[in-house]
C-alpha cells in the first residue's frame, strides 16, 4: 500500500460518477482509486473512493462544478427572454379584459419556459452532427453552446434533458386543462410540434426555410394568445395581435444570429432564409422586421385595439436603431456583429415590458 493512500475495507462498494471535464482524467490513475477506469463512448467512468485526500476532494469538487456549469450552459437560459416576455404581454392583455390569476400565470410561464429549453437542447443535439462541427465563427449568441463538440456533455444527456423539459411542459399543460382550459391541449400541441419540428427529423424546419416562420408564431402570437386564454378563459384577437411585434423581434434574434453561421450553415446544407437570400440582402429583411414591430403598435392604436399608452414601447426604438446600424456595417464580421446581437435581445425585452406596462397603465387609468 502506498504511503498516504487511505485504506478501504473490501466490503465497502466504491461509488461511480461520470465526469466529462478534462480535469477528471486525474481520477483514472490507480494511485487515487481502488479499481480501474472504464472507457464508454469516449467518456471515462471513474471509480471514486469514499476516502479521498483533501487535495483530491478539492479536485473532484472542481471537476463536478465545471461539469454542472457545462450542463447549465447547454440550456442557453438567457434566450428564455424570448418566451417569458410574450407571457407577460399575454397576462397584460388578460388584465385589460378584467382578469388575472397569478397561479395560472406562474404555471404558464413555467410550461412555456420548459418547452423553450427543450427546443434549445434539441437544437444543440441535432446541430452537433450538422453545422456546428464546421462552424469556426463563434459568438456568445450564435454557434450553439458547444458542450457536445467540446466533449463536456455527452449527446445522450442533452437528448435526455430535452425530453425531460418536454415532459415538464406537458405536465404544466395538463394542470391548466384540469383548471378548465381545454383549448390548452390544442395550443400546447402546437407549441410541442414547433419545438420538436424546428430541429428534429424528419421535419428539421430550421434548415428548410420554414424555421423563421415557426419561430415567429410559436414565440409571438401563440404565446400571447395562449397566456391570455389561460388567465381570462377566452380567446382574444387583441392578445393575438399583441404577439405580432414579439414575433418580429424573436425572429430578428434568430435572423441576426444566422449571419455569423452563414458559411457553416451553407456547407452543412442548412438552407435557412439568410443562406437562401445571402448576407447582404438579408440586412434589409432584418431591418424590415425590426421596424415592422413598431409599426404594428401604431396600427393597433389607430384601430382602437389598444391604449395609446402602449406607445411607451417606442422608448426601445433607439436600441433597435443602433442594432440595425451596427448590423448594416458589420454583417460580415462575426466579432463586429456581437453588439448588434445583444441589442436585438435587449430591444425584445425592453419593447415587450414597456408594451405590457402601457397595457397595465391604460387599464388602471381607464384610457
Amino acid at each position: 500500500m502506498s504511503r498516504g493512500r487511505p485504506s478501504v475495507p473490501l466490503s465497502r462498494k466504491p461509488s461511480y460518477i461520470l465526469l466529462t471535464h478534462k480535469s477528471a482524467e486525474k481520477y483514472a490513475d490507480d494511485r487515487y482509486c481502488h479499481c480501474p477506469s472504464v472507457l464508454i463512448n469516449n467518456y471515462t467512468l471513474h471509480c471514486v473512493s469514499r476516502f479521498i485526500s483533501e487535495t483530491l476532494a478539492e479536485e473532484y469538487i472542481t471537476a463536478v462544478t465545471q461539469t454542472m456549469k457545462s450542463y447549465v450552459r447547454s440550456l442557453r437560459a438567457p434566450f428564455l427572454a424570448g418566451s417569458i416576455v410574450p407571457v407577460v404581454i399575454g397576462a397584460a392583455t388578460a388584465f385589460t379584459a378584467g382578469a388575472f390569476s397569478f397561479p395560472s400565470l406562474l404555471v404558464t410561464a413555467a410550461g412555456v419556459a420548459a418547452l423553450h429549453l427543450a427546443a434549445n437542447l434539441l437544437n444543440d443535439y441535432y446541430d452537433a452532427a450538422g453545422s456546428d462541427p464546421v462552424n469556426v465563427r463563434l459568438t456568445p449568441f450564435s454557434g450553439g453552446s458547444r458542450v457536445i463538440q467540446n466533449s463536456e456533455v455527452p449527446p445522450w444527456a442533452i437528448l435526455f434533458m430535452a425530453i425531460f423539459f418536454f415532459i415538464l411542459g406537458t405536465l404544466a399543460g395538463i394542470w391548466l386543462v384540469s383548471e378548465g382550459r381545454p383549448l390548452v391541449i390544442v395550443i400546447g400541441l402546437l407549441g410541442l410540434f414547433a419545438g420538436w419540428a424546428y430541429s428534429a427529423p424528419p421535419f428539421q424546419l430550421m434548415g428548410k426555410g420554414w424555421g423563421e416562420t415557426v419561430i415567429f408564431f410559436a414565440f409571438g402570437p401563440l404565446v400571447t394568445l395562449g397566456t391570455h386564454y389561460v388567465i381570462a378563459g377566452h380567446l382574444s384577437l387583441t392578445a393575438f395581435l399583441m404577439g405580432i411585434p414579439q414575433g418580429f423581434f424573436i425572429t430578428s434574434v434568430i435572423w441576426i444570429n444566422q449571419f455569423p453561421d452563414y458559411e457553416a450553415d451553407k456547407k452543412a446544407g442548412k438552407a435557412n432564409l439568410v443562406v437562401r437570400m445571402g448576407p447582404a440582402p438579408s440586412r434589409y429583411a432584418y431591418c424590415a422586421m425590426m421596424i415592422a414591430a413598431f409599426i404594428t403598435i401604431i396600427i393597433m392604436i389607430a384601430g382602437g385595439e389598444v391604449s395609446f399608452l402602449t406607445m411607451f414601447s417606442f422608448i426601445a426604438f433607439p436600441l433597435a436603431f443602433k442594432a440595425m446600424r451596427i448590423l448594416w456595417k458589420e454583417y460580415l464580421s462575426h466579432e463586429g456583429i456581437v453588439p448588434a446581437q445583444a441589442l436585438t435581445i435587449q430591444t425584445l425585452i425592453a419593447h415587450g415590458l414597456l408594451l405590457s406596462f402601457g397595457l397595465f397603465l391604460g387599464k388602471a387609468l381607464g384610457v
